[in-house]
């Protein structure tokens, strides 16, 4: 059978030929017999992955395809959709994993006879580890269903010979969640481990709003070798995520998985479970949650949630399906810890011992990425503590620059130490600036606020002036800096000279420079520089979502320059940060050093009235073609002329924005020092 149900986009014929988009668009003009729209749009039309590879090969243009693009090509094709298409795949990878023969069999003649087999083959390794069918959320494909979806499946399983099922799954999974961030709520993985950590080995493990199952497969880490015969149990409102997390879980674990699709406020399906532990990281802010109708639900038992606190809500129904001793961590918003709606549910959790810590986040730790968020860490009470107490720490000091996030070693070192020390001890001394065990009793005032910053010692008067004199010497050296890299005065105006100009695309053409574009993923495990570094001068932040695209590699001498947003930017590499990976919206101009000199190119593609005339704009953005740049034909001398001015003024502007990094920490010490007592006024 022909793989005439698969459609593949313009970008995806492109990857499959090793070219641009635009060489695409080409084709379609230039060859009559290019293969004519079989969905999409006008705009955005579809091709059958059948006829767009036997024109390729035809014409000699079909790249050597690894394997997983195909098989991706396959399933963002699918005439189902992806989710339908990943829950398909993910079935048959657990086959081949589990029952190796029985895919031989079943795949050992043609498509009609495989879709006809696969559903008995199915149904004995599905049951075997979700339960009987009835129970399980990941239902057996039937016959005709299993059809469309059978070159898929065979690839899927060639895969699967390489790196293995679990790897070629969690590929196609984590592609398809890159491609599709709005769809789903996703925790960090540094952070899921945390929380697993937090909670300890446990032999029995529930998330009652799994999601893709990142807080899970954490919790069968942690526990690898400590719990044999682990169990996970999870449930989420979305059948969809519910299913593709099942298949993760069961492939990445031998853990016994149990995962059920439904509302657990509402539809709660593990009501008689006592679990070891819980990890969650609920839906933020939601007033829908079930209030009315769950008014008399037994689960309150530290108080009725109100209106606007749904995650009380999860965090007691955490607490009522973990056994006496058990532990649940809770990622929350920092609103929880100090709403006055909430206070009497704090009260209550506080005063019979079952909130242990409180724990503030870095900004930039999970979504939504622009607030710091906190990890509520709770243990269901055996008994009412003699001297109450609890733990409360900020990691905020950890926070990474740019967008690469916090620094995840330094977070669970220090977070992880204060707990360990106070969970075998019931104390702590006091760490200013970090963590503190503050009695119950101080905190149970009119507003019950848990807010970590609020109760922790500020740094030592030491530290804190020691800190600051640094701060003030290295802004003393960097103004001084700047004042030597001031640009000399201009000379008197005069016409501006007429020169012959050249763009880069004629460069390009030329042999002059090379053009590459930043990719949306690769295989190599390197820093990224992002079009947030390129305008903030800032190093390497990103990370490359894995796929099989060759990542474009940064070289000493190249320029790099945004596409996106308007601002008139041009970075030249240095030593410190070759070697990363071009990130998207960036394009990298590798100059012929026998031709052009990096600084002289830099420079000039930093003319506003150049990057006016290249850019064109839409509703919401402008966007910079940058084959469309001027710049003027000059000897490599005098261009280098130009080049050692330019390098001067980007020496002054980093210069600046140093200063103004110290200036800012400089004057923010000050004020937290003369507030907090660390810093005498005379």
């Amino acid at each position: 059978m022909q793989d005439n149900g698969t459609e593949v986009t313009a970008a995806g014929i492109a990857r499959l030929a090793g070219v641009g988009r635009a060489a695409v668009s080409n084709w379609r003009r230039r060859h009559a017999d290019f293969p004519r729209p079989v969905g999409g749009t006008e705009t955005s039309p579809s091709f059958a992955l059948a006829d767009i590879e036997a024109w390729l090969r035809a014409q000699g243009k079909l790249a050597e395809v690894p394997p997983r693009e195909r098989v991706w090509q396959q399933l963002v094709g699918h005439p189902e959709g992806p989710v339908t298409a990943l829950t398909h795949a993910g079935c048959v990878l657990l086959l081949v994993h589990e029952r190796p023969n029985l895919w031989l069999d079943a795949s050992a003649g043609s498509d009609e006879r495989l879709a006809a087999m696969l559903p008995a083959a199915l149904d004995q390794v599905l049951d075997a580890r979700f339960g009987p069918g009835p129970e399980r959320t990941v239902a057996t494909p039937i016959g005709p269903r299993l059809l469309p979806s059978a070159p898929l499946l065979r690839g899927a399983a060639e895969l699967a010979a390489g790196p293995g099922a679990r790897k070629a799954y969690e590929f196609l999974l984590g592609r398809h969640l890159d491609a599709n961030p709005r769809q789903y709520t996703l925790t960090p993985e540094p952070l899921a481990e945390l929380m697993a950590e937090l909670a300890g080995p446990a032999r029995t493990v529930l998330d009652p709003a799994c999601g893709t199952g990142t807080l899970l497969r954490a919790a069968a880490g942690t526990a690898t070798a400590t719990c044999p015969g682990q169990e996970l149990y999870g449930q989420d409102s979305d059948p969809a995520p519910a299913a593709l997390t099942a298949l993760r879980l069961a492939l990445s674990t031998d853990a016994t998985v149990r995962v059920a699709a439904g509302d657990s406020l509402r539809a709660d399906a593990r009501t008689a479970l006592r679990a070891d532990a819980a990890l969650c990281h609920p839906p933020f802010n939601e007033r829908n949650w079930g209030h009315d109708e769950l008014a008399y639900d037994a689960r309150w038992e530290y108080g009725f949630p109100a209106r606007t606190e749904s995650e009380l809500a999860w965090v007691q129904h955490a607490l009522a399906r973990v056994r006496d001793g058990g532990t649940v961590v809770v990622l929350m918003p920092p609103a929880a810890a100090s709403r006055r709606s909430g206070r009497r549910v704090r009260a209550d959790l506080l005063r019979r011992g079952a909130l242990r810590a409180v724990i503030a986040l870095p900004v930039g730790a999970a979504p939504p990425y622009n607030i710091p968020l906190h990890l509520w860490v709770l243990r269901r009470p055996e008994r009412a503590p003699a001297q109450p107490e609890v733990l409360l720490a900020d990691a905020g000091q950890f926070a990474g620059e740019g967008r690469g996030g916090p620094d995840w070693r330094s977070v669970r070192d220090a977070v992880l130490d204060a707990w360990g020390t106070y969970d075998r001890t019931g104390r702590l001394d006091d760490r200013p600036g970090l963590a503190r065990c503050l009695p119950v009793i101080e905190l149970l005032d009119d507003d019950v606020d848990l807010a970590p910053a609020r109760h922790l010692p500020p740094p030592t008067a030491t530290g804190g002036t020691g800190r600051l004199t640094d701060v003030r010497e290295r802004l003393d050296e960097t103004l001084r800096l700047t004042a030597e890299l001031t640009p000399a005065a201009p000379g008197p105006g005069r016409a501006a000279p007429r020169r012959p100009l050249t763009t880069v695309g004629e460069l390009a053409r030329a042999g002059a420079l090379t053009l590459r574009t930043g990719t949306n993923g690769g295989h190599a495990r390197v820093p990224v520089l992002t079009d947030h570094d390129v305008l903030t001068g800032t190093g390497p932040s990103g990370t490359l979502a894995e796929s099989d695209e060759e990542p474009v590699l940064t070289e000493p001498g190249d320029v790099v320059v945004p596409v996106l947003g308007g601002g008139t930017v041009a970075r030249v590499i240095d030593d410190a940060t070759a070697g990363a990976a071009l990130g998207r919206s960036l394009v990298l101009l590798r100059p012929d050093p026998a031709a052009l000199d990096p600084w002289f190119l830099a420079g000039f593609l930093r003319g506003t009235a150049n990057h006016r005339q290249a850019s064109s704009y839409a509703s919401t953005a402008t966007r910079l073609d940058v084959r469309r740049l001027q710049l003027p034909r000059l000897p490599l001398e005098a261009q280098r002329g130009y080049g050692d001015r330019f390098r001067a003024l980007d020496e002054f502007e980093r210069a600046l924005r140093l200063a103004g990094r110290l200036g800012e920490q400089l004057v923010r010490g000050m004020y937290d020092g003369l507030t907090d007592g660390t810093v005498a006024p005379d």
